[in-house]
């Protein structure tokens, strides 16, 4: 596909000119994004967000859409699909890093287009210091994104969003009933410790004990061990892991605390953190973003995933 100029793309309202009535293959989608990445009277459009990544739809044709994305240090996607869409990225600035189940996760650069069929799960994220920018290509145009979590072995779809939220209202309604009974407890505020791991989870990029013992032996990554020491006694542990129990975890890694370890030096640091089944730990890895160390995660399925996985664990005597 060849386009002579970028307001084939963009106009002076940002419209786009009608599009083919066919639907494009990811090859022709991957043209795309390049062709539009090299363009004008787009870059000035993009924002960034501290909270959260930043993306506008730029193009909404029949056959296909484009998405423009901004990255922030540790800002990602988790593990998603696009319904019934095939797609193509490139990047424009900076650098992200692909992550896709079973496999390798790989670093990609400016000007290397990425493309894949509608059947394509995958995880992108920024760990890198500096802002991204990424171009996105849709087709048919992107109406549909199904989320999943990475549980040991296997992704696991998350609940949609509008059954989860069908799920709150429920609740709610269930405790405003319980609130209406004399002498309730109000408990509007109040979440379960379910939804409280599935919030922390939804922010990390959770390693399996096969990528946590890459990160530790390639890329310096700490692994500390939360479990009470009843806990290591019994199960026994992992080799070099630090062993830093949960209720000083924060003290221990916050750079600007008293108590830190020689470590603990800056928030860059990739800390991965585990315990005996991998609950514990999701908690524990969001509190350390809280703190701004942006890399934290931790260890699906735990120790316990870890023995399984045949990596090597020490007896304690």
């Amino acid at each position: 596909m060849h386009l002579a100029t970028q307001e084939a793309f963009v106009t002076k309202n940002n419209t786009s000119l009608l599009p083919a009535s066919t639907l494009k293959t990811p090859e022709e989608l991957a043209d795309i994004v390049l062709q539009f990445a090299s363009s004008d009277g787009w870059i000035d459009r993009v924002r960034l967000r501290t909270d959260e990544r930043w993306y506008e739809r730029l193009h909404h044709g029949t056959d296909y859409d484009i998405w423009v994305i901004s990255w922030l240090p540790g800002q990602s996607t988790g593990f998603h699909d696009h319904g019934d869409s095939a797609g193509a990225f490139v990047i424009s600035t900076g650098t992200l890093e692909e992550h896709r189940f079973g496999e390798q996760p790989h670093v990609i650069h400016p000007g290397q287009p990425q493309a894949f069929g509608s059947d394509y799960a995958h995880d992108v994220r920024n760990v890198s210091l500096a802002p991204a920018v990424s171009i996105h290509a849709y087709s048919p145009p992107l109406d549909e994104m199904n989320e999943y979590e990475l549980d040991g072995s296997e992704l696991i779809p998350r609940e949609r969003a509008s059954e989860r939220a069908q799920s709150l209202s429920n609740q709610a309604l269930d405790r405003d009933w319980q609130n209406q009974r004399p002498g309730a407890l109000k408990q509007s505020d109040a979440s379960t410790i379910d939804e409280m791991l599935a919030a922390a989870r939804a922010r990390l990029r959770r390693l399996s004990p096969d990528e946590a013992y890459d990160a530790v032996t390639d890329s310096g990554a700490i692994l500390v061990d939360i479990r009470p020491e009843r806990q290591r006694t019994i199960e026994g542990s992992i080799p070099g892991a630090l062993i830093v129990e949960r209720n000083v975890l924060e003290w221990r890694f916050d750079p600007a605390s008293s108590a830190r370890l020689p470590v603990a030096t800056d928030h860059d640091l990739q800390v991965i953190v585990f315990c005996s089944e991998g609950y514990t730990s999701s908690l524990a890895a969001a509190a350390l973003q809280d703190l701004g160390l942006w890399r934290a995660t931790d260890v699906v399925g735990g120790f316990h995933a870890w023995r399984k996985a045949g990596l090597a664990t020490l007896q304690q005597s």
